[in-house]
């Protein structure tokens, strides 16, 4: 025998309640369970099909080339950069969090110019500030927004934006990772020509693919491109033989198990509908919201355009965000997040998203913060969170 020491694969059942992953649904959980086939396997197509289709209902677009990348979020958000920017590209891009500042690292070693459009993290990015950007450059290929910016909890307006990338001939990209499938979002009616998402967040699926779609706009840009795309597995070109066609392409061993999650998701969410889903979503996030004000806790993101689906709430002076979390997650099995970046330490972020998105948690966890709240001496009227939420939720 090996004297190899392991430990036995037993981990603890939690509640997540942070910026993803989030709970997963039995269903999903059993679609995991099915029977593996190979990736060329005449079933396989049939999944593959079929997800193309239940993602367009999603991204509520007509787009041809819309699949799942094989890969986490930032595989999508490399996937945008890497297919449609070139050497000496201009792209505009709004900064305002923690994952704007990804999308400019993408863009930068794709060898592009960028132009920050820059916010107060916490803020949105104003249209003005982006036309401004738009008309400074003679020529710009590419304006990139995040959606639901997840480390500040702001939702960013985009028809507008849209309306201006169109007038500047610019290509429109939107990071889409924290609000498909709990915000509306309309891919052809809002003009937007790439956008990339993930898995793991309101479609209700585990972490490991990331829901893709691309224009024909788009597809004619990368088309004229003059150089290579510089990642081979992540080129959409490849992949799209691989996708669709009569005659597949092999391109790499996706991860089948993942793709029965993920079409059992998008299946629940066609069963639940878009309309309802989206309400589901603000109604438990408005009510976390107004539980959490009651208790004289204050929303980090600006007001009107603050997410549902992920909350920002700052920490109070004195009490420890390190010492909170933890309690959360070992006394009642709660997961939520803390601050990125220069928000580390000062805010809280509070997911409700997918299957996690709930009355029941949304009155768990601000009875949970309550009593760690009161540990630490902070004065807090006892229930007030919990019965500022409830009325919320019978509205």
């Amino acid at each position: 025998m090996s004297d190899i020491s392991y430990q036995a694969l037993n981990p603890p059942d939690r509640v997540l309640l942070g910026p993803g992953p989030s709970n997963i649904h039995p269903r999903v959980q059993r679609a995991m369970l099915a029977p593996i086939v190979g990736h060329m396997d005449p079933y396989c197509f049939t999944i593959m099909d079929d997800t193309m289709n239940l993602l367009r209902f999603l991204f509520r677009t007509k787009n041809e080339l819309t699949f799942p990348i094989s890969g986490t979020g930032s595989a999508g958000m490399e996937t945008g950069f890497c297919n449609f920017l070139e050497p000496g590209d201009v792209a505009v891009i709004g900064v305002n969090g923690f994952f704007t500042e990804r999308m400019v690292e993408n863009a930068l070693r794709c060898g592009a110019e960028v132009i920050k459009v820059e916010a107060e993290w916490g803020r949105i990015i104003e249209p003005e500030a982006i036309e401004n950007a738009l008309k400074a450059q003679k020529k710009v290929k590419l304006l990139a927004l995040v959606h639901a910016e997840t480390s500040t909890g702001v939702l960013q307006p985009l028809t507008e934006a849209s309306r201006l990338a169109k007038q500047y001939e610019a290509l429109f990209l939107i990071d889409a990772v924290t609000s498909l499938g709990g915000h509306e979002l309309a891919v052809d009616d809002w003009g937007i020509d790439i956008v990339y998402s993930c898995s793991q967040k309101c479609i209700g699926a585990p972490p490991g693919l990331s829901p893709f779609t691309a224009s024909q706009a788009a597809l004619a840009a990368m088309q004229a491109r003059t150089c290579k795309i510089p990642s081979w597995y992540l080129d959409l070109s490849l992949l799209s033989t691989y996708w669709s066609g009569s005659s597949r392409v092999y391109h790499h061993t996706v991860p089948i198990s993942f793709f029965y999650a993920l079409h059992e998701a998008l299946a629940m969410v066609v069963e639940e509908g878009l309309e309802t889903r989206w309400q589901r979503h603000l109604r438990h996030g408005s009510a976390l919201q107004a539980g959490l004000e009651a208790m004289g806790l204050t929303l980090h993101a600006q007001e009107d355009y603050r997410l549902s689906v992920l909350t920002t709430v700052r920490i109070p002076s004195g009490v420890d965000d390190l010492r909170v979390r933890q309690g959360l997650l070992s006394d009642f099995g709660i997961e939520i997040g803390g601050g990125l970046g220069p928000l580390k330490g000062q805010v809280w972020r509070i997911g409700l998203m997918g299957h996690s998105s709930s009355n029941e948690n949304v009155l768990l966890l601000l009875s949970a913060l309550e009593q760690l709240l009161l540990a630490q001496s902070y004065p807090v009227q006892a229930g007030v969170g919990v019965t500022a939420a409830t009325e919320a939720l019978k509205k």
